[in-house]
């Protein structure tokens, strides 16, 4: 028995390893980091990206999180006119407010033209413009109350600092739901 526990917790061990290193293999997308505010908080400047994005009409994290990336993902995963499927890439954003957009930034070869129409009517392609943004990092799972503290303590150092952001929440999120260790998620507010 103690031989059977051995082998699992190997084979355990390297799986978990196994899930990090393809993990560390998916494409997030560029930014330049402005400024670093702490050491969990940064200012960071995106390029336009292009998003496959679905709006959802609840405004909660965790009313949303899995009908939302399961809309999204089934566009990747072949769920366009061309039966394609695309490349997953991280994080999984959410911007969020009484309704909230759930998107997955394209892979950086595309471009809008060469994406296939989704299947689906309630997710669009579509362009998102270059923006600044103020990102706080936190590990473990997330969910509506994790998300509003961390949101909150960003506010808060943002006001300290005197400076100006919109108050439209993000939230995104890097980690597949069976990443158990070095999760990431973020918090980020756009500024003015």
């Amino acid at each position: 028995m103690k031989k059977l526990l051995v082998v699992l917790s190997v084979i355990g061990f390297f799986f978990i390893l196994l899930m990090s290193f393809m993990r560390s293999s998916i494409e997030t997308p560029d930014y330049e980091v402005l400024r670093v505010l702490t050491r969990k908080v940064e200012i960071r400047r995106y390029p336009a990206l292009i998003l496959a994005q679905t709006q959802m009409q609840a405004k909660s994290y965790d009313e949303n999180s899995s009908m939302g990336f399961r809309r999204v993902a089934g566009y990747i995963f072949g769920g366009n006119e061309q039966g394609q499927k695309i490349a997953m890439t991280s994080p999984v954003m959410m911007e969020m407010g009484e309704q909230t957009e759930v998107s997955f930034v394209m892979p950086k070869q595309y471009e809008m033209d060469a994406l296939p129409n989704p299947n689906n009517p309630q997710v669009k392609i579509t362009k998102q413009e270059e923006r600044t943004l103020a990102v706080l990092r936190f590990g473990g799972y997330s969910n509506d109350d994790k998300i509003t503290e961390k949101a909150q303590e960003l506010r808060s150092l943002l006001l300290k600092e005197g400076i100006a952001f919109e108050d439209q929440l993000i939230y995104m999120g890097y980690n597949a739901p069976w990443d158990f260790i070095g999760r990431r998620n973020e918090v980020a507010f756009e500024l003015k």
